[in-house]
């Protein structure tokens, strides 16, 4: 029950202020989650807590992102997405 109520708590801190970040992140949520280390779940979270202009920065490749481990779910999930 935690893990549903993680989840889903985790899709709402995914809606963000601009679609290009929704679109990343709700699908990566849903089907790709469940699949990562205890250490990258944990990272994906953190990933999460940043401002939304900075997100979109690393994401769209204007700036690298200065932690290495958000940087690594970051590649994880653009490679996913394949954009």
């Amino acid at each position: 029950m935690a893990e549903a109520v993680n989840k889903s708590r985790l899709l709402w801190a995914c809606r963000r202020g601009m679609l290009e970040l929704d679109v990343l992140f709700i699908p990566f949520v849903k089907d790709a989650y469940d699949y990562l280390s205890d250490l990258d779940k944990l990272t994906f979270e953190r990933l999460l807590t940043n401002e939304d202009p900075d997100l979109f920065a690393w994401f769209m490749g204007h700036k690298i992102c200065p932690d290495a481990e958000q940087a690594k779910i970051i590649d994880v999930i653009l490679k996913r997405v394949k954009v």
